[in-house]
């Protein structure tokens, strides 16, 4: 095979490669720091996401558990939080960038010395994982999690969507101050999610 057909054949065997190394999605870069897990999320073992599904197979990770972000790819945030690798997937919050998502699930400053200064009843609640009547968004958040923004695209609304699955939804109602009115939902979910003063 003459040098130039020879140089042609490795060129064009070599190009799609090339193309699609050169098309292949780069992973989102993101601040690495340390803080504090914002409230009260679910865990699967390793990977926990946005939905903050409560399920079967779930366990709890105490808002105010020491984190730590340590690198990005695609969806995921991989973080050590109390001392465990977690990846924490952005499945529902995808027009947020990735550094203002991780932001608000690992802050910078400890949650629990905020929630030392709430009411007893308020403290509880959130030590509970639940929603009580009175709570602020902020305890909202502090005691469930961010609400979705697929379905919240305002954090200003009147009513907060959240799911305990995929198929178990509550909303969360507030005031004119903003605080919470009513928790509405089914039996079996309201159970899981509403304060019950002991």
């Amino acid at each position: 095979m003459p040098r130039r057909l020879a140089l042609a054949a490795a060129c064009a065997l070599a190009l799609p490669f090339s193309v699609a190394h050169a098309q292949r999605p780069q992973a989102p870069q993101g601040p690495l720091f340390a803080g504090y897990l914002c409230c009260n999320m679910y865990t699967y073992g390793t990977q926990m996401g946005d939905g903050n599904y409560r399920e079967a197979g779930t366990s709890l990770v105490p808002v105010g558990t020491p984190a730590q972000v340590t690198g990005y790819e695609m969806r995921f945030v991989y973080t050590q939080i109390g001392g465990k690798v977690q990846r924490l997937k952005n499945d529902y919050s995808r027009d947020i960038a990735m550094t203002p998502f991780v932001e608000r699930y690992v802050v910078k400053e400890d949650p629990k010395v905020r929630i030392a200064s709430f009411e007893p009843a308020i403290r509880e609640a959130i030590r509970d994982a639940k929603i009580a009547e009175g709570m602020t968004r902020e305890q909202v958040t502090m005691a469930v999690g961010w609400p979705i923004t697929s379905e919240n695209p305002r954090l200003d609304a009147k009513v907060w969507r959240y799911w305990t699955d995929s198929w178990s939804e509550y909303q969360v109602s507030f005031d004119d101050a903003g605080k919470v009115k009513t928790v509405t939902g089914a039996p079996a979910v309201l159970e899981q999610v509403l304060y019950v003063p002991r």
